[in-house]
């Protein structure tokens, strides 16, 4: 309530003033001031840091599955997808952050696999098994 209070008292101000002074550079017109620029406010959740390197991981198996033709390599993106949904609606900083946190994954094992290899497949293992570690870790401690 009170910041509803404020916000008009602050939208108010400049019109008074405005209102006030007849001969200035408007010529005696009382013009509206230019509306203000609402900046959305950024959820501060606890776990973000977490869900930004899980986002991470999703995005190198997803580059790892798919360049090892391993069944069901689209599924990660499609988990992201639905990570971003359940997440971030309504709030597109954070969906940004996570977004860009898949592709930074993505991309990190783009610039250094390029084949399939034994190396990729172990990698794969890894990142995907450290992924389940995040998720459990994430919705045991912080979820409903």
């Amino acid at each position: 309530m009170s910041s509803l209070l404020f916000g008009g008292l602050v939208w108010a101000g400049p019109t008074m003033a405005q209102g006030g002074a007849q001969g200035g550079a408007q010529g005696g017109k009382n013009a509206a001031p230019p509306p203000e620029e609402v900046v959305p406010q950024v959820a501060i959740v606890p776990y973000d840091d977490k869900l930004a390197r899980l986002a991470e991981v999703l995005g190198s198996v997803h580059y790892l599955r798919t360049l090892c033709k391993a069944p069901g390599a689209d599924e990660w993106r499609a988990d992201m997808q639905q990570l971003l949904d359940s997440e971030t609606n309504g709030e597109p900083q954070r969906k940004e952050k996570l977004t860009a946190a898949f592709n930074r994954g993505y991309r990190a094992f783009a610039s250094v696999y390029t084949d399939c290899t034994q190396a990729a497949i172990v990698a794969e293992e890894r990142y995907r098994n450290e992924g389940a570690t995040l998720a459990t870790e994430i919705t045991s401690r912080f979820g409903n």
